[in-house]
């Protein structure tokens, strides 16, 4: 790779002396000294896009000498300028599920420059490109030595077609490499290997220059690096192929909201409970399309581990990162870790001279601050649906009987007895516990904790419920590195959490079928069956179709719950069940102490461990390397796959670019409540035979055991609109009472959404999306954005919306809007038989006010003020050219 900065660069360009080797830098203090402003007590995370913003100035590229001197007014005005600026993240991160319709985009983008007369080499990455496949292992099997190796077999024979396309990606396009299958999540195999924290690499003169390692992900947990102190986001897949092109990120200068964390964690508590309340705290706070900096003395006791963990959760805190400034913890983590020496000198010598240092005397400005004392953190679980709704463990037991009345509206004790087994089902059964996700399994504490918990249990003669299913699915190879050595793997093995996989599984709802006569059980019953998981999203509908609460929880008291098999359990006064001699055994019985965890994490996490397990980490096993591909500029599209299509979005496109169209008469399609998110909007799990879905998988030959997931199939878009709003507990208020992906047809009569939406666009009626507060809230999936478009939605009209929704929404030429002057949904009496009129767009600027006109079924209209949710200047040249991969896709025919 070649790093390409401003041609004018002088002024802010310095050189460095690590280990007697020089090297340049763009320093900060020289902008000071060139009387650019006094950006001293600028926050770390901030003064990573200022160097971003030095190193490309005055050189073509979108960036000027008042962009950097608003850094400095940012800090003079107390943490608040939202000046636009062009951002150029250094490489870009995908996983699997993402990642393919990322690579469909490209193909199809390489098929539509050449009908526009350009070339298909201008379709590739410009920055260097790292995809993860971790997204598609489902357990099928647990709770036995063969789980592993049978998923992975299954796995294999699910996602060839998938597993060739991505090995036709690595072949065709340069600065793309893919690790393969089996290897570990996407966020910890970036934490624990490919982040480097500084980068260093030669510019188009051939010199070596130093810069922030920074990235965006098509992972909304892209943000877990930040615990490392690499500056990097989530965002869809869609702005993430335009950043692989060389388009600037287009953002403007965020606040930076200051979490200070003082005191130490105490006995008995995890980075888990940690996190929750976090979470909690900063979801009240208001941290949306925010930066946020921990620091604090706090720090000094806060391993990287745990870091990550809170980094992790950004998205479900809804800033766009949690950022952790460099310090003594990072430099001991990127030895311990297996970075090249050279580059951790680097690191520590760069940190210190630019000013990204955290040192004793670290007070920098915030836009705001919010403070934490470690040592009042309690154990705590979070759910029934939101990662938000933290619950201290003490409580947990109430809260959940509170949930079955308020939420979810049943009884509590119901009973169905299940065929052929000893046991009965009943509402708080867990029937899923997973120790799985980047969130928790990427920290050695919590996993020798989970170990700990189970050598405890098993040494007293407990076990797993017979109705748990348990699995493990850790981040990376490094933790069974790790659980072997310290013997725990063993330990875990027989309570059921054998390994079945490296990779997402449970949190992103690869969960897997439950026993068949459980699943009876509960529909039966109408009962609420619990999941407790290890994970950051607990989403309805996410976890499983059999399972309406879930629960996250630290690994060891995943391990718990599965010991207890029941949520009705206060396990902090109540029994786990009894040991060998019958006498009852409590949590506290089997909670390792914080010296237990500390001593097997000194002994068995080893730098060698971290050498060994990534040696060869683009290698793959033998299933890997026996993948075969074909090679080729461009993709030959396989007409009969079910899995990988060419795309309609750059077929038949003009050279030039249009107008933003005005909204005019367009139906409602759906009116939506609070919090939907993107897995509402697009499911990443499981669908049925009897969905839109469904019914085209069966007609084109394929078996229902075969229709594996939306997530897996989101390279076909012809199953994904299928699936847009397809999830099975979303909620269309204009229905009454219904739950799934269903609304009114032109006829009136409920309709699939998929089927009404054709049958709108059958007779050319546009239509427009009502929903309520954080709307596309979660995942940074793509393909919410994606299929919205596709089923000819023109405009979405939230109370607000969550920074990567929205974005994607732009990108993909859909305009967002949002209600002002207390006007919503409900208080304009809203029933989806109205009419809605938009005009100004034609000629619209960002932020601008417009009118839309309503015109209800009876015929009276209203007319409401609307904020157009276009942010930038740019976001208006990407509507106009539908989108911001046709804006791109026509500047570099234009160039050829």
């Amino acid at each position: 790779m070649t790093v390409v900065v401003g041609h004018d660069t002088a002024k802010t360009r310095r050189t460095l002396d690590v280990n007697g080797k020089k090297i340049a830098y763009y320093s900060i203090q020289a902008a000071t000294d060139a009387g650019l402003g006094d950006f001293t007590k600028l926050p770390a995370a901030l003064k990573v896009v200022l160097e971003n913003i030095l190193r490309f100035e005055d050189g073509g590229f979108s960036v000027s000498t008042d962009d950097i001197k608003a850094f400095s007014e940012w800090a003079d005005k107390g943490g608040n300028n939202p000046r636009e600026i062009a951002y150029r993240p250094a490489r870009v991160l995908m996983q699997d599920f993402t990642g393919v319709p990322a690579v469909v985009d490209l193909a199809a983008m390489r098929d539509g420059i050449k009908s526009l007369g350009g070339s298909a080499a201008k379709i590739n990455p410009l920055v260097p490109v790292d995809l993860v496949i971790d997204h598609s292992v489902m357990i099928d099997e647990f709770g036995n030595p063969r789980a592993f190796q049978m998923n992975v077999d299954r796995e294999y024979e699910r996602n060839m077609e998938r597993y060739q396309f991505l090995k036709w990606g690595q072949t065709a396009f340069e600065n793309f490499r893919v690790v393969p299958p089996g290897t570990g999540i996407c966020h910890q195999v970036n934490v624990e290997y490919l982040a480097q924290t500084v980068w260093s690499d030669k510019d188009q003169n051939g010199e070596d220059v130093a810069y922030p390692d920074t990235l965006v992900g098509t992972d909304s947990h892209t943000t877990m690096v930040n615990g490392l102190a690499v500056l990097g986001w989530g965002v869809g897949g869609i702005e993430a192929e335009a950043a692989m092109l060389g388009q600037p990120i287009s953002m403007l200068i965020p606040e930076v909201v200051g979490f200070k964390l003082t005191g130490a964690m105490v006995e008995g508590t995890t980075a888990t409970d940690l996190v929750l309340k976090v979470v909690e705290m900063l979801r009240a706070h208001g941290v949306v399309g925010k930066f946020v900096e921990f620091y604090g003395e706090g720090l000094d006791k806060l391993p990287l581990a745990d870091r990550s963990t809170i980094a992790n959760m950004a998205p479900e805190y809804g800033a766009t990162c949690g950022f952790f400034p460099i310090d003594n913890e990072t430099i001991r983590y990127l030895k311990q870790t297996g970075r090249d020496e050279d580059r951790v000198a680097l690191v520590e010598a760069y940190a210190k001279e630019n000013g990204f240092w955290r040192g004793d005397d670290y007070a920098p400005v915030y836009s705001s601050t919010l403070s934490l004392d470690m040592g009042e953190i309690v154990p705590a679980i979070s759910g029934p649906k939101r990662p938000q709704d933290y619950v201290a463990l003490t409580a947990s037991k109430a809260a959940f009987a509170h949930e079955m009345e308020d939420t979810f509206k049943r009884e509590q004790g119901k009973e169905v007895a299940v065929a052929g087994e000893d046991y009965t089902m009943s509402s708080g059964k867990v029937v899923i516990a997973s120790i799985t996700s980047c969130t928790n399994t990427s920290n050695p504490y919590v996993m020798i904790g989970a170990g700990l918990v189970a050598r405890k249990a098993r040494a007293l003669g407990l076990n797993r419920k017979p109705w748990v299913k348990t699995s493990l699915a850790p981040g990376s190879q490094v933790v069974t590195e790790y659980l072997e050595a310290a013997g725990l793997q063993e330990d875990l093995d027989a309570i059921g959490f054998n390994l079945v996989g490296y990779g997402c599984t449970t949190c992103i709802g690869n969960s897997g079928p439950i026993q068949k006569e459980l699943s009876d059980a509960i529909a039966e019953g109408d009962l609420v069956a619990t999941a407790v998981l290890s994970g950051n999203r607990n989403f309805e509908g996410r976890i499983s179709p059999d399972v309406r609460a879930n629960y996250l929880a630290s690994p060891p008291l995943v391990v718990a719950y599965a010991l207890a098999g029941d949520m009705n359990i206060d396990l902090t006064t109540e029994p786990l069940g009894t040991d060998k001699d019958g006498n009852d055994v409590y949590l506290k019985d089997i909670w390792p102490t914080n010296a237990e965890i500390s001593e097997l994490v000194e002994r068995t996490v080893t730098r060698e461990a971290f050498l060994k397990k990534y040696a060869d980490v683009f290698k793959g096993d033998e299933k890997w390397q026996a993948v075969e591909v074909s090679g080729g500029e461009t993709y030959d599209w396989p007409a009969e796959s079910t899995y990988i299509q060419n795309p309609p979005y750059f077929q038949g496109m003009a050279a030039g670019k249009g107008t933003i169209k005005n909204v005019e008469g367009a139906k409602v399609l759906a009116i939506l409540g609070d919090m939907v998110t993107t897995d509402h909007i697009s499911p990443a799990g499981g669908f049925a035979q009897s969905t839109p879905a469904g019914k085209l998988l069966l007609e084109k030959g394929v078996a229902v055991r075969e229709f594996n997931s939306y997530g897996s199939r989101r390279g076909n878009h012809e199953i994904m609109m299928r699936g847009t709003f397809a999830n099975i507990r979303i909620k269309n208020e204009m229905l009454d009472g219904v739950e799934g992906g269903y609304t009114k047809g032109p006829d009136g009569a409920q309709a699939s959404i998929y089927d009404a939406s054709m049958a709108y666009q059958a007779e050319g009626t546009p239509l427009v999306v009502f929903a309520g507060e954080q709307y596309g809230a979660g995942s940074s999936r793509d393909w919410a954005a994606k299929g919205t478009a596709l089923l000819g939605v023109k405009a979405v009209i939230a109370q607000s919306f969550e920074r990567i929704h929205r974005s994607n929404l732009v990108g993909m030429g859909v305009v967002p809007f949002e209600f002002t002057g207390g006007d919503n949904r409900k208080s304009l009496g809203l029933t989806g038989d109205e009419t809605v009129t938009i005009l100004g767009l034609d000629s619209v600027s960002p932020l601008q006010d417009l009118t839309a006109n309503i015109t209800y079924a009876d015929g009276t209209t209203k007319d409401i003020t609307v904020k157009c949710r276009i942010d930038t200047a740019p976001e208006i040249e990407y509507i106009e050219n539908g989108g911001v991969l046709h804006y791109v896709l026509r500047n570099l025919a234009k160039e050829a």
